[in-house]
């Protein structure tokens, strides 16, 4: 499908704030109400709008260590792989994972309390998966941007 103009500017506008009702969102486009109900159904049907969720200040949940950490895995078969895919999504600790192309197999972006948070993930979960080869962890210090909203 292709997206036209109105189309790109609701994708932003939800992306900004996903709370926005039709009608504030008809105003914002000089659409109508029901005009903008289609479209948005419609985007949803076609994937582009894959789910609507609140984002949370991580620090007044408890969560005050964000790592990410390049996995190595012992061997690099579809089945390893597929394993290792299938374990590390089972963790909530991890918040993103991805097949990286380069000198380790996967980055993942992990959310814990604090640092005993993530030794106890580490030590418990992540390091004794059996795809697991070597685990190489950088921590953040400080937060300059995380953006939800890609540019479009």
């Amino acid at each position: 499908m292709h997206l036209d103009d109105t189309d790109v500017k609701l994708l932003r506008l939800l992306q900004q704030d996903a709370t926005l009702s039709n009608k504030e969102l008809s105003f914002k486009l000089h659409k109508s109400i029901a005009a903008v109900h289609e479209r948005v159904k419609k985007l949803k049907a076609q994937g582009y709008i894959k789910r609507t969720v609140a984002i949370l200040d991580r620090h007044k949940i408890g969560i005050g260590l964000i790592s990410f950490s390049q996995v190595f895995l012992k061997a690099h078969t579809a089945e390893v792989l597929n394993e290792f895919e299938r374990d590390v999504s089972k963790f909530p600790e991890v918040m993103e994972c991805y097949q990286m192309a380069g000198s380790y197999d996967f980055m993942l972006r992990i959310a814990t309390k604090d640092m005993d948070a993530y030794h106890m993930f580490l030590r418990h979960k992540l390091a004794v998966l059996p795809q697991v080869n070597t685990v190489q962890t950088y921590f953040v210090l400080s937060e300059t941007k995380s953006e939800t909203a890609y540019s479009i």
